[in-house]
């Protein structure tokens, strides 16, 4: 194995493509990379240095960055999925051409972990969630087109789509009732939040609590993950 191997290595494994964003995840110079990368052949000490060098790096980046905002009262620009049935946040392309601005923003969702909020048209918290398991941009997303049942439902009168006569009676006869929405119809701003891994589950539990009586969330989520035990 080589040292250009390892830096390579570790890009990928850091989730970044270039030397410069490489540097603060494992805590060397640009010159250090370099020197590295040069190396026909790397020993045991010279690699157990560099994880010391990158675990001290991660530590400090803990301390300083635990939560970085990715985007603050983003106004959705709902749009058809590729997939047709869905809906997402954004297109990057509007009026076929590429908006530099909302390319940027999706790759950042989409290279990120942590939280999010949806807010009404009003502004308000309606919805909060938590990006884990999947990228923000993929969470988001899914939250997004999210069916909520009983949970989500607004008053409203189903109204005919295709094209028909207009008729009083009809009208007369057409009832408020209740209907499930998904946060598509009903959410206007985002805002996400890039967030260590470690912190992830409280800072989601804190929003959700925070905003208790304001929330659509089903759950009310918990500072201590409480675990089953394991069986014998």
């Amino acid at each position: 194995m080589n040292g250009s191997e390892v830096i390579e290595a570790l890009k990928k494994k850091f989730r970044e493509d270039t030397d410069k964003a490489l540097k603060p995840k494992i805590g060397i110079s640009g010159q250090s990379i370099q020197d590295w990368k040069n190396r026909p052949n790397i020993t045991p000490l010279q690699v157990a240095g560099l994880v010391h060098k990158a675990s001290l790096a991660g530590a400090r980046n803990s301390e300083t960055n635990p939560i970085q905002p990715v985007v603050e009262f983003f106004q959705i620009q709902k749009r058809r999925s590729p997939y047709k049935a869905k809906y997402q946040i954004f297109d990057e392309i509007v009026a076929n051409k590429e908006n530099k601005y909302l390319k940027g923003l999706k790759t950042k969702l989409d290279s990120n972990y942590g939280v999010y909020l949806f807010f009404d048209s009003r502004g308000q918290a309606i919805y909060a969630g938590r990006a884990r398991k999947q990228t923000l941009w993929k969470e988001v997303n899914l939250a997004f087109n999210r069916a909520r049942g009983e949970v989500q439902k607004i008053k409203r009168v189903i109204h005919p789509k295709r094209s028909q006569e207009y008729k009083t009676s009809d009208e007369k006869a057409r009832q408020i009732v209740g209907q499930a929405v998904s946060l598509h119809e009903l959410a206007h701003y985002l805002s996400a939040y890039a967030v260590r891994d470690g912190l992830i589950d409280k800072v989601e539990a804190m929003l959700v609590r925070s905003f208790a009586n304001d929330l659509l969330n089903i759950r009310m989520e918990n500072f201590v993950k409480r675990h089953k035990p394991k069986s014998a």
